[in-house]
């Protein structure tokens, strides 16, 4: 495991402790880089972005605080709900078993069809992902928060909100350490529950770099916060990360992925 406690003294710590998900090393090493806050000063808004150099065992973070709070994950929660989905048999083919729209219009165009997983989590339809949240139900989906070790693993606030408006949180370090062990296929589910996931994970190209990620997005009332995580690949360089920023205007929802791209480059240039 990315270990949290390490990871967020940073700058502060004086202890180096182990870190579980890494077969092949005992310890990690972390800085802070205060520059990377500079990429949301010039949006005009405030944020963290945390990222594991996985060849280095390098984590680094924009920030000492923000980088270590909690918060709901929003469509993060995509990516383990997916995976759950696929392990339970509750989704079996990602690109065939298909989940009918409910007839109900949204303000959000895409939402308004059926749907199968892949073409879900493109679109990040949230009443399909609600409708799969009530078929895992409440007894496994805490089964599995609890095996997954993800974020605080409380699904209080009802089985189809928990994550967006409910008790579930999630820190940036908590984020890169499940995402982390997703990539390398080292969670305690079916090999298969995570290739897929994996696979049906948005993808964008930046030159020869292909980042895969998820976004997030939480209304007024919830703190009008964006998410962006997963994990950029360049050649054998890999990065894993997590961003989080506030996001009061229309321009800082759309400019996640920009953020997010400006940073790894600044870190690793892709």
């Amino acid at each position: 495991m990315i270990n949290r406690r390490h990871a967020l003294g940073l700058l502060a710590a004086t202890t180096l402790l182990p870190a579980r998900a890494l077969a092949n090393v005992s310890y990690q090493r972390s800085e802070f880089r205060d520059d990377l806050s500079k990429r949301f000063f010039d949006l005009g808004t405030v944020g963290t972005f945390v990222a594991y150099k996985v060849d280095d065992y390098l984590i680094i973070a924009s920030d000492k605080v923000r980088s270590g709070e909690g918060r709901l994950p929003a469509s993060t929660f995509k990516i383990p709900n997916s995976l759950i989905a696929l392990d339970t048999d509750v989704v079996e083919d990602p690109d065939k078993d298909v989940f009918k729209w409910d007839g109900v219009t949204r303000s959000i165009e895409a939402w308004n069809k059926d749907h199968t997983l892949r073409s879900a989590i493109a679109v990040s339809a949230v009443p399909v992902y609600q409708e799969i949240a009530r078929r895992i139900g409440p007894e496994r989906m805490q089964k599995y928060l609890d095996l997954l070790e993800y974020g605080n693993h409380d699904i209080g606030g009802g089985i189809d909100q928990f994550w967006l408006s409910g008790k579930l949180r999630i820190d940036p370090i908590q984020q890169i350490d499940f995402v982390d062990r997703l990539r390398r296929g080292v969670l305690p589910v079916g090999k298969r529950s995570q290739e897929l996931t994996r696979d049906i994970l948005p993808v964008t190209k930046v030159g020869d770099a292909t980042i895969r990620a998820k976004s997030g997005l939480l209304g007024a009332d919830q703190g009008s916060l964006g998410w962006m995580v997963g994990w950029a690949e360049k050649g054998s360089q890999q990065t894993v990360f997590a961003m989080n920023m506030d996001c009061k205007e229309q321009s800082h929802i759309a400019a996640r992925m920009t953020v997010v791209q400006q940073c790894l480059a600044d870190i690793v240039a892709i």
